[in-house]
């Protein structure tokens, strides 16, 4: 049996020798598969150690301090109960603070604290790190032609109906 490294390699050299010249959502796949692994593996040496998962609730409620629970269900489309979790969890790890909303005492507003801040912005780091190697020695108009065209293979798979 292949050791998961080994499957690994093997299957990025497939993807950029083989599948990516046919496919070119293939090669986007495995060059996001390859970002997300670089980025995972920052994440959990990181001193908060915090998952994929965590990391993009962190980035919501950083972009959203005062949101919900609900509202970030409704914007992530994710299982409320697994949001639930992650929420708790990052509660009991002093990353997020919640409040009673003071207009409606039912709901519970989520804020970042000091410490999350501090991840959420480690996590942002990286992901910095990580998109300017991507794109070393890249002029400026290859890096605008590159996001040209992955926008339009977005709109072109934006367009196509569920289903089909």
């Amino acid at each position: 049996m292949m050791s998961p490294i080994m499957t690994r390699h093997a299957d990025a050299t497939h993807v950029r020798h083989g599948a990516a010249a046919g496919d070119v959502l293939e090669l986007v796949h495995g060059v996001m598969h390859l970002y997300r692994a670089r980025q995972f593996r920052a994440l959990r040496d990181a001193e908060q150690g915090v998952t994929h998962m965590e990391s993009k609730v962190l980035g919501f409620f950083a972009r959203n301090p005062g949101a919900s629970q609900s509202d970030l269900v409704v914007h992530s489309g994710r299982d409320k109960s697994q949001l639930a979790r992650l929420i708790g969890g990052l509660r009991d790890r002093a990353l997020l603070d919640a409040e009673v909303d003071p207009a409606d005492r039912r709901s519970i507003r989520l804020h970042l604290t000091a410490q999350g801040q501090a991840a959420n912005e480690a996590v942002r780091r990286q992901a910095r790190k990580l998109s300017t190697a991507a794109v070393k020695g890249f002029t400026d108009e290859e890096r605008a032609q590159l996001a040209a065209l992955l926008e339009r293979v977005w709109v072109n798979l934006d367009s196509v109906p569920p289903g089909d």
